[in-house]
């Protein structure tokens, strides 16, 4: 289980066992000058450890902020958000940051590559934050993802000299990069063309036939059904699931 540097493990709730995801009336409210807002409206989730599932729902339906605050990005304002035992609305930002690092790879809509730094190093900086692997270690890892994801001949290479696509498998090579237990992506087709879109997904295909565990905000749903499991969220409520395979 999880070790947050000298903090004790008070925020470990749940067996190993249990769902890898455990969400429990979460809601999330954000308030403004303009207003108040309820993106998440008492939300119940559960998501078994090696699941593919998609989460799908009209512009401001709440997709975003469920997945910002499954990774820590956003707290809730009340609801409990356990992931693989880890009671993440107990932990403090520094805790938080520290967990997201070790447990969790975000992928995101356009890429948040370092422009400066290749693809190899882009995946060495996430290696660095996380100590996952001993330092020594982490070249070969790095270089053993970047094969994974069909990028190995392009270690060196800016982010500038790939295309959309490209740009992506890096990204999801270094969200791998301290073996997360849970792999995120918020829309990570939306910026890609359609041979580019075929590529990344049958990634993510790959990698849940290989136990990885993944939830996937989408607008597209032909690419929700590959998925095994759909959610569709409604005005901040999961309104349907889906067992699609």
């Amino acid at each position: 289980m999880l070790e947050l540097n000298s903090h004790p493990k008070t925020n470990q709730i749940a067996p190993p066992d249990a769902n890898l995801v455990d969400l429990r009336q979460v809601v999330k409210t954000y308030r403004s000058s303009a207003g108040t807002f309820t993106a998440l409206k008492g939300v119940d989730l559960c998501v078994e450890s090696g699941a593919f599932v998609s989460i799908i729902g009209k512009s401001g339906s709440g997709k975003s902020t469920l997945i910002n605050v499954i990774t820590g990005i956003d707290r809730p304002t009340s609801g409990e958000v356990v992931i693989d035992g880890t009671a993440v609305h107990d932990l403090n930002e520094e805790q938080i940051a520290i967990w997201r690092g070790r447990s969790v790879g975000v992928i995101f809509q356009f890429f948040q590559l370092l422009p400066t730094l290749t693809a190899a190093e882009n995946i060495l900086l996430a290696m660095d934050y996380g100590r996952h692997y001993p330092r020594v270690e982490r070249p070969e890892k790095a270089m053993h993802l970047l094969e994974l994801v069909g990028m190995a001949e392009h270690a060196h290479h800016l982010p500038s000299a790939l295309s959309g696509g490209q740009q992506q498998c890096v990204a999801i090579a270094r969200a791998l990069a301290n073996n997360p237990v849970l792999l995120t992506a918020d829309e990570p087709t939306g910026n890609l063309d359609s041979k580019s879109t075929e590529m990344v997904f049958h990634l993510f295909e790959t990698l849940a036939d290989s136990g990885k565990t993944i939830l996937m905000v989408t607008h597209d749903n032909e690419l929700a059904e590959r998925a095994q499991r759909t959610i569709r969220i409604v005005d901040g409520r999961i309104q349907d699931e889906f067992v699609n395979r």
